[in-house]
């Protein structure tokens, strides 16, 4: 685990100090700073697509229930980022690069979910919450998504995608059928339905924390879910948000619903999750301008070929 500030920031001394062990090792072969920064591959990339998107931040509610260290809430792992709710114990966002041209083929074999050693115990969840009972540990951020680079990469991240700050609980049957459904194929189509430059997407991702989430073994357990993917096509960024939901009405979700995964603007994801999206990743999503009806009357998607890609 490697906790440094926002890019923005990480030309400062602090910032350089946070990452001085991970930038010397392989400083001796390259001097520019800026390609360092791309080999480490340390975190989510904020210039990873040809228009930079900063990373999510958290609202003036949930900033003191995030876990920081030296004055920075972003946790980086190889090849993703994210901020963890020390109250919920899971994470409020996880972000994260997808290079589409790169992907390597790894097994998961042997690999264990294990507590983040960086984060005190107290503020996540682990193995305790999933012994004999029927709750799966759920990657927000894909495996498959984070495998790639060099070898020596691909294979480090293939094993922090199994930390728990990356994992939230999810009943077994509801998260194989995900995995097959819609959900679990939203970042496949945006390879298959748009002409992504340079075969590379940056997503986000997160549960829906609430009141009335369910309590189990003295862990509140999400029942919703959200995803945006962020895309250069024909030199124009594009955003598309999706929310997996029983109900896109809060009031009416009731247990027995049918889990169902809704396209929503990026703007109804900040005012459920209390997150503050970067202005340039707004402004490119299409679907702020298309929804006037009220969430109730709104229909899931049923296929892949629904999606708004435009």
């Amino acid at each position: 685990m490697y906790v440094i500030r926002r890019s923005k920031r990480s030309k400062s001394k602090e910032a350089s100090r946070h990452a001085s062990i991970t930038y010397k090792q392989i400083s001796n072969q390259f001097k520019d700073a800026s390609k360092i920064q791309d080999i480490a591959g340390i975190g989510f990339a904020p210039n990873f697509l040809s228009i930079p998107i900063d990373l999510p931040e958290l609202s003036s509610i949930n900033k003191p229930s995030a876990f920081s260290v030296n004055g920075s809430e972003v946790i980086n792992y190889m090849h993703f980022s994210l901020a963890l709710n020390k109250v919920k114990r899971f994470a409020f966002w996880v972000g994260w690069n997808v290079d589409g041209g790169n992907i390597k083929k790894l097994s998961r074999k042997d690999i264990p979910f294990i507590l983040d050693p960086g984060i005190p115990k107290e503020f996540q969840v682990g193995d305790e919450l999933y012994e004999r009972n029927r709750l799966d540990r759920g990657h927000i951020a894909r495996r498959a998504d984070l495998l790639w680079g060099e070898l020596s990469e691909a294979t480090k991240a293939n094993k922090d995608s199994f930390f728990f700050t990356n994992i939230t609980p999810q009943m077994d049957d509801f998260n194989q059928s995900i995995k097959g459904g819609l959900w679990g194929r939203l970042e496949d189509a945006v390879f298959e339905d748009t002409n992504v430059e340079n075969l590379r997407v940056s997503l986000f991702g997160g549960p829906v924390f609430r009141e009335n989430d369910r309590e189990y073994k003295g862990i509140k357990l999400p029942r919703e879910y959200w995803k945006a993917i962020a895309f250069v096509e024909d030199q124009k960024l594009k955003a598309k948000a999706f929310l997996l939901t029983q109900n896109l009405d809060q009031l009416k979700a009731l247990d027995l619903d049918e889990f169902r995964v809704f396209q929503v603007a990026l703007t109804e994801i900040e005012s459920r999750c209390g997150l503050k999206f970067a202005a340039v990743l707004k402004a490119a999503d299409s679907m702020a301008k298309h929804l006037r009806q009220v969430p109730s009357k709104r229909r899931p998607l049923e296929s892949l070929e629904e999606i708004d890609w435009s």
